[in-house]
């Protein structure tokens, strides 16, 4: 089998494995309750009420991961980033930088297509407080490790926040990757040299909390990914293998 065949065969297990799980029970009821108790603006739309898998181009290069499903937006519409502000923000900016075929998306069948990107997260049921608890991320984590060693061209991992920036680190030390020493710290624009060929980079995350305020504009998000794409065309021209996940 080729491994254009082998790679979406790969993602397609895990993201069964993802919509199956209900090892959280504190999650399985949150995203329950949250379906259950609609906004008056979501009254009456279905739910998926479910693990959100991660979407995207299987031969991507650039590998987005943020923190979890919203409450209303990826718990209700079924997929991550998709039907909320943060999303609105992120696939925006993503359309700018020439990885998403439109700036918005409102439902799984939109027609959204993403080239060269993948988008995921560290966490995959909407969590209360938006804050999934360490157990709870070490139960997603290994779903994180199968979906990077699946995307064998990854080069550049982008951490949407300082919770996703540490498992994202977590998950390249559980392959038996060599880490950076000492483990770096976030901070936003951060660039990690991972062995392999991999680059780490770090954003503030796409959340209302960071975009309504001032703390992370259109500009700054725009020159991370400009940065990222920068990168990716200069690992193109590179002889160098890479290690990666795999």
């Amino acid at each position: 089998m080729s491994q254009r065949l082998r790679r979406p065969a790969a993602l397609a297990a895990v993201a069964c494995d993802v919509v199956a799980c209900r090892a959280c029970p504190r999650l399985v009821r949150w995203r329950e309750a949250a379906a259950a108790s609609a906004p008056r603006r979501f009254r009456g739309s279905p739910y998926w009420a479910r693990p959100v898998t991660g979407f995207g181009d299987p031969g991507a290069r650039l590998v987005i991961v943020g923190l979890a499903p919203a409450a209303h937006g990826g718990n209700r519409t079924g997929r991550v980033f998709t039907g909320d502000s943060s999303g609105d923000f992120l696939f925006a900016a993503l359309f700018r930088a020439g990885f998403a075929n439109q700036s918005l998306s409102v439902s799984r069948d939109d027609g959204l297509r993403l080239t060269d990107c993948w988008v995921t997260a560290a966490a995959r049921c909407a969590p209360p407080g938006n804050r999934p608890s360490p157990s709870e991320f070490d139960q997603c984590r290994p779903f994180l490790v199968r979906e990077l060693t699946a995307l064998r061209r990854a080069r550049v991992l982008l951490a949407l926040g300082e919770l996703a920036f540490r498992q994202l680190l977590r998950a390249w030390e559980e392959v038996g990757r060599e880490g950076p020493a000492p483990r770096p710290a976030f901070a936003h624009g951060a660039r990690v040299a991972l062995p392999g060929g991999i680059t780490l980079f770090a954003s503030y995350h796409v959340s209302r909390q960071n975009t309504n305020t001032g703390r992370l504009t259109a500009a700054m998000f725009d020159a991370v990914l400009r940065e990222a794409k920068s990168w990716l065309a200069e690992a193109a021209l590179s002889d160098v293998p890479r290690g990666g996940f795999s």
